[in-house]
């Protein structure tokens, strides 16, 4: 299970915590059924806990697929980096845990 530090991002909640947040958030669009989502999950646990001033949560896109059809989520695990309400990074597949930390340090400055 995702920790406390994650939230869980839905179709109703999307534009409140994510457009309109005060800060970086990063959304992992993923699903249950998803290998490779499931493998990150930890990673994203960690990004969450050593990224406090970052939002960080996911959305199950069988659950929410208005959001995953609005931003173009065609595979998945990706990942989008919003900033001002407008995604500034975008990250398919397995990354590396660097990657992601560099993209939140960038956005976050």
């Amino acid at each position: 299970m995702a920790s406390d530090a994650v939230k869980e991002f839905t179709d109703d909640n999307f534009d409140s915590d994510v457009l309109q947040a005060d800060g970086a958030v990063l959304v992992d669009f993923w699903a249950p059924w998803c290998g490779p989502c499931r493998q990150i999950a930890p990673m994203i646990d960690e990004l969450a806990s050593d990224n406090p001033s970052v939002s960080v949560g996911k959305v199950n896109i069988d659950d929410n697929p208005g959001v995953a059809q609005r931003f173009g989520i065609s595979s998945i695990p990706t990942l989008l980096l919003f900033k001002g309400g407008e995604p500034v990074e975008s990250f398919v597949g397995v990354r590396p845990k660097t990657a992601l930390q560099e993209a939140i340090d960038s956005a976050s400055a």
